[in-house]
């Protein structure tokens, strides 16, 4: 069975893609006023194959008026651990966190390409990943975090989505948001040894998958798997 396994994983590494994408996840609200223009940074590398750039929307701007459409409490905690991780006072948006490693803010005009050349560079040599059909990922051998890194699913939709918001302090504008996060689901743990991963059906239509491989708590990236086009 374990040489079985190899040789799928062997064969599914073929369609791989030989270097992942760095992944940027921009934190936002559509309640914050500065968060309408950050925008643009995932409009921006949405299009780019060596980059993963998501959006969370967090729920703690709520308050001020209008409940983000897309905002889910799991979302507000990934965003605490890598405060945590990456000793900051306090969460903030809007946000970039970039392969877990750093983050900046995400101000118009702001140039994330330093960062993610940086990202790339240093990430060390990441597992062979791949999508086996559109029930199962698997993550080859590597090394592995002591105690194994979490392994995450994520639904995002690609499509840019225009949100009217009618309170607080974006009230009259309309927010155009894209790679935007509906579900964040952990698989299980890896521990550098080959390992299959039994994904969950997909159900909402029009949304895609990704598959993050990270130390755990908000850590780094180790590597980053999509399905190939």
């Amino acid at each position: 069975m374990v040489a079985l396994f190899a040789f799928v994983l062997a064969a599914g590494s073929a369609a791989a893609q030989p270097r992942p994408p760095v992944l940027v996840e921009l934190f936002t609200a559509q309640g914050c006023g500065p968060c309408a223009g950050a925008n643009t940074h995932v409009d921006r590398l949405a299009e780019r194959a060596d980059v993963l750039a998501l959006t969370f929307s967090v729920d703690y701007w709520d308050y001020l008026g209008w409940t983000d459409t897309f905002a889910r409490p799991q979302f507000t905690e990934r965003q605490r651990a890598y405060v945590t991780r990456l000793k900051l006072r306090e969460p903030y948006t809007p946000q970039v966190v970039i392969d877990g490693r750093e983050e900046a803010q995400a101000r118009p005009g702001a140039d994330l390409e330093p960062l993610i050349r940086a990202a790339r560079a240093t990430r060390p040599s990441p597992p062979d990943m791949a999508f086996i059909g559109a029930r199962r990922v698997d993550v080859g051998s590597g090394r592995a975090p002591r105690g194994g890194a979490d392994v995450w699913l994520v639904r995002y939709d690609p499509r840019a989505v225009e949100v009217e918001v009618r309170a607080g302090d974006n009230r009259g504008e309309t927010i155009i948001q894209r790679n935007v996060v509906h579900r964040i689901e952990r698989l299980g743990v890896w521990r550098g040894r080959p390992q299959a991963y039994r994904l969950p059906a997909a159900r909402d239509d029009g949304l895609r998958a990704a598959v993050i491989v990270q130390h755990p708590r908000g850590g780094r990236v180790i590597g980053v798997a999509v399905p190939k086009a």
